[in-house]
């Protein structure tokens, strides 16, 4: 798996951002986008960004940027052209829509940063909760470790591994039981817990997406009553301590023996699913199958060769080694889901592979 931060680190980053972050609730008719001059280096550089009435002006990131042309069905090839080339256009158009079509929304902010633009009936479920309900989980299980963390501005991520669990694909190749839990701030999935296969003699981790558990963040509509910021109230406190008494339990249902054997199972088969056709095209079909860019794939071709495991199961790992090479975070987690969906595939599909 890729190395991300140690579980302290962690902690003190999402410490840190739960007090620096801040939502409000505004309607569109109270937003405006404007440009902004900012300097690197010698050059100076035109931004867009998002004004709430009565208030300093917030930078957009990425992810805000792809929510505001989605709300206000900019497509997103013209929206990123406008940024890029126009940026006055740009704040035409948001603002135009944004008068034109009013609509109340979630706006999340962190450091001065836009983060997140999003319905008002998004139900935050954020970092610090899911922290404070596993990070003492974790202490009590007997062996445990977590051997990854990250927090990006797409998601938080903990990968635990329970070593109590193990067991053997083939010979001499041990893996144990493990599991993932991740959530989004920022409008991008659900909170989520899926089990994940820990692989000794490599580190790499290979996460079982499709039997993951979710819980989906929407809700009642969040009320602002004072200006534009939100504040908790003790219902939406109620809601979230039985939220996490479910996540406690789900935790707890995840990394059990029973789903680990029958994850185990499938890469067994995997073994046997021999590669009979020329391996490049093999590797290059199945990455263009399962959305891996062209130098990821030439990558898992390398790890496949070198790993000397022409099977299916050998693909697989050959994908969830390139995941460790992957600069973001994000990626290298979406490449062991991969590697997960890829040794799933179908005898079918495997024979059309195979025939490349």
């Amino acid at each position: 798996m890729k190395t991300g931060k140690s579980l302290q680190e962690l902690a003190i980053e999402i410490d840190r951002q739960n007090n620096a972050k801040r939502d409000y609730v505004a309607n569109t008719e109270e937003m405006t986008m404007t440009i902004s001059s900012v300097h690197e280096g010698e050059e100076e550089r035109s931004i867009p960004v998002l004004n709430l009435r009565g208030m300093n002006p917030f930078g957009i990131n990425e992810i805000a940027h792809n929510q505001i042309g989605e709300k206000l069905g900019i497509p997103s090839r013209y929206y990123d052209r406008m940024r890029t080339e126009q940026p006055e256009l740009l704040a035409e158009n948001v603002n135009t829509w944004f008068r034109e079509k009013p609509t109340r929304r979630m706006v999340r902010t962190l450091d001065g940063t836009t983060r997140a633009f999003l319905s008002e009936r998004y139900r935050r479920i954020d970092h610090y909760q899911i922290a404070q309900a596993i990070f003492p989980m974790i202490t009590e299980m007997k062996d445990a470790t977590v051997e990854s963390c990250e927090i990006t501005d797409k998601r938080m991520y903990l990968k635990v591994v329970n070593p109590r669990i193990t067991t053997e694909i083939v010979k001499g190749d041990i893996v144990q039981s493990g599991l993932l839990i991740s959530n989004s701030e920022t409008g991008l999935g659900s909170v989520s817990v899926m089990p994940l296969v820990y692989r000794l003699v490599c580190s790499n981790g290979m996460i079982a997406a499709d039997s993951g558990k979710r819980k989906f963040h929407s809700g009642r509509t969040n009320e602002s009553d004072d200006g534009y910021e939100i504040y908790r109230d003790e219902t939406i406190e109620a809601d979230d301590k039985a939220f996490v008494m479910k996540l406690q339990d789900i935790v707890r249902a995840t990394a059990d023996a029973v789903q680990f054997e029958r994850i185990v199972s499938v890469m067994r088969t995997g073994t046997a699913a021999k590669i009979t056709g020329d391996v490049p095209g093999v590797v290059e079909l199945a990455s263009k199958n399962y959305g891996i860019a062209e130098k990821e794939s030439q990558g898992v071709l390398d790890f496949l060769i070198r790993g000397g495991d022409l099977s299916l199961y050998g693909l697989a790992n050959a994908v969830t080694r390139q995941a460790q090479e992957v600069k973001s975070y994000d990626r290298s987690t979406d490449l062991e889901m991969t590697a997960w969906e890829m040794l799933n595939m179908s005898r079918r599909d495997w024979e059309k592979l195979n025939a490349a």
